[in-house]
């Protein structure tokens, strides 16, 4: 089977960086195709041996791109295209359709209640979306709760399959050296209590609200960013009017698969935290929250499907908090007092082992294009390549 993925952009993002960890596991030859932005991500799949080509679009309204895409997927004889991202489903699907596929998947990565990737859920944006996705086989939802809600926007439950995010957790393993380390280039105090923050820094995210709290706590807290985005000088001017900017640290964007770049991984921060807060009120997988769990760490969150689908006790070392700012405080403040336990991952952190999403993954691209379902992985060399 030969597969394209087509994917909005490859910054680095929970989708985009999700894409590239299950390419590498999933037994199918894979090429992308990223309609724009080819950052970070990109290099670290060109680095895997994956093709990948930028298409070049100028913005949502680019017709012009369409029948480029058309003919890239017509040149590479693809059994299956696999979308991923508002606009790359849109454009993708259609492409994939007028270039002669039909195995065609989509997954819905960030699909909430009122937002779907950062834009609001208009009757325009539902509309479309809804007629695009008529024309693939089936769209991948990453937990139960995005499913109910493809479900009531209008998709039908039978083209509905729910496959999670998944991760790695063999690089997540809490290692004390590498925390020792880490801290140590934060420039962290001995005894400091480190509340992490990970994720693109955006309003919906509602970093602010871990800012704000951090005011409320005592001087040895710590306010840990970990992410990139256009909200970072209004959080850098909020935390220096609540009189903490000295206590919160910004890192920037962060590969969650080392990629030769400068400083810390992902691992490595979240092995440097002593707790994750995540106050979005409204997320669709709650990826950040997962990868924190395998590292073993106490977690605080306002929304979280990938634990909440799960039953009861499968993730004891995480809280649910309802309220915002004061309530944060008060639920990091007793994480602390409590008595804090090994740092091993928990049952809900193994449940989303990416291999088992990968071949849940695959019982779809069989469904899909069940005529050219052999499975054993290409061993042709890949590269980069560009239009």
């Amino acid at each position: 089977m030969k597969a394209l993925h087509v994917i909005t952009g490859l910054g680095v993002g929970g989708a985009e960086q999700q894409l590239r960890l299950l390419l590498r596991h999933l037994p199918v030859d894979c090429d992308v195709v990223t309609l724009t932005n080819p950052g970070a991500v990109a290099d670290g799949l060109v680095a895997d041996g994956v093709r990948v080509t930028h298409l070049g679009m100028a913005g949502n309204r680019d017709l012009a791109a369409l029948p480029r895409l058309v003919r890239l997927i017509r040149s590479g004889r693809y059994d299956l295209v696999h979308t991923h991202l508002y606009r790359a489903c849109v454009y993708g699907r259609l492409a994939a359709r007028l270039a002669g596929v039909r195995g065609i998947v989509a997954t819905e990565h960030s699909l909430g209640d009122s937002q779907m990737e950062g834009r609001s859920l208009t009757t325009g944006v539902r509309g479309l979306y809804l007629a695009s996705e008529r024309l693939g086989r089936s769209t991948v939802a990453v937990s139960p709760t995005v499913a109910d809600r493809l479900k009531r926007w209008g998709v039908p439950g039978p083209r509905i399959e729910v496959v999670p995010n998944g991760i790695d957790l063999t690089r997540f393993r809490f290692d004390p050296v590498q925390r020792h380390r880490t801290r140590q280039r934060l420039g962290l105090p001995e005894g400091a209590y480190v509340v992490g923050g990970i994720g693109r820094l955006t309003a919906g995210k509602r970093f602010d609200v871990l800012i704000h709290a951090l005011a409320q706590l005592p001087s040895d807290y710590w306010l840990l960013l970990v992410g990139g985005g256009p909200e970072e000088n209004v959080l850098r001017r909020t935390a220096h009017e609540a009189g903490v900017a000295d206590r919160v640290l910004f890192t920037g964007e962060r590969p969650y698969v080392t990629d030769g770049t400068p400083g810390p991984d992902l691992p490595s921060l979240t092995a440097a935290m002593d707790l994750l807060a995540s106050p979005c009120p409204e997320e669709a997988f709650g990826l950040a929250i997962v990868e924190a769990l395998a590292s073993g760490l106490p977690v605080r969150y306002a929304s979280c499907p990938a634990i909440e689908d799960l039953p009861p006790g499968a993730a004891s070392g995480a809280r649910q908090v309802r309220g915002v700012t004061e309530e944060f405080a008060a639920a990091i403040a007793a994480a602390r007092a409590a008595e804090p336990g090994p740092r091993a991952a928990p049952d809900a952190a193994r449940h989303y082992c990416i291999t088992r999403s990968a071949a849940q993954l695959m019982d779809v691209y069989a469904a899909a294009a069940p005529e050219k379902s052999s499975l054993s992985p290409s061993t042709s060399p890949q590269g980069a390549s560009s239009p």
